[in-house]
């Protein structure tokens, strides 16, 4: 594992992919699914599913932004309807059941959009009695990768791995308690933490290329040497 600091550790989130993947190769030809949380989770996920030959498909999270501060969230909820709160800032910030009521339709209406868009390139993946290996660019607060394991937890896995490349000290100790293994390459320690801070280039990434992501893990799974 890389030592505990907070300076760039990936050149993007293609390279952290390939990193991550070293650290999951014992799984390598076994049944697998790499399951990505869009769309910062996406071309992770299709290097790490390339190196483990694993099947490739999506879980779709997103955070359930604070009313009037969108950059925080105050949970998290998933394309099957699963809603996980953070019911102590519910509580700090004061939030109304039709606060929190509003906030959730409006995801799920964006969660609904996203799946529509992506509905023709996804593989559909059944992961009964599979180990799911759930990927995503990093953890902050760790409620959209813990809205993923309840989620997936209900197809009945055989276990699931949550595998990114940085965490904070706070979402791994909360996504800890929720999976059967976590694997991260490094974990933040200073009191603010930003996981665009390791990664030397940084960008939003489009839906665009999230699905040419999907386009070419299809396109490569059943290369030789890819």
């Amino acid at each position: 594992m890389y030592p505990a600091r907070e300076k760039p550790l990936f050149n993007d989130r293609y390279d952290a992919g390939r990193q991550l993947a070293a650290l999951l190769d014992e799984y390598k030809g076994q049944p697998v699914v790499v399951l990505a949380i869009p769309n910062g989770g996406v071309p992770l996920g299709m290097e790490v599913a390339l190196a483990l030959e694993a099947d490739f498909d999506l879980v779709i999270s997103r955070k359930i932004p604070l009313p009037l501060s969108p950059e925080a969230g105050f949970g998290a909820m998933t394309d099957d309807g699963t809603v996980i709160l953070n019911e102590e800032l519910v509580k700090e910030e004061g939030l109304s059941p039709d606060q929190i009521n509003y906030q959730i339709s409006q995801v799920r209406a964006e969660i609904r959009q996203r799946s529509l868009l992506y509905r023709e390139v996804r593989s559909h993946t059944t992961v009964n009695g599979k180990t799911v290996i759930i990927v995503d660019d990093g953890l902050a607060s760790g409620y959209t990768m813990m809205a993923a394991v309840e989620s997936v937890r209900r197809r009945k896995p055989r276990e699931i791995i949550a595998a990114v490349p940085v965490t904070s000290v706070f979402a791994a100790e909360q996504v800890g308690k929720v999976v059967d293994k976590l694997v991260t390459l490094a974990t933040g320690t200073k009191p603010k933490f930003f996981v665009a801070d390791f990664y030397r280039r940084w960008h939003d990434v489009s839906d665009d290329e999230a699905i040419q992501c999907l386009q070419d893990w299809q396109a490569r799974r059943f290369r030789p040497n890819n």
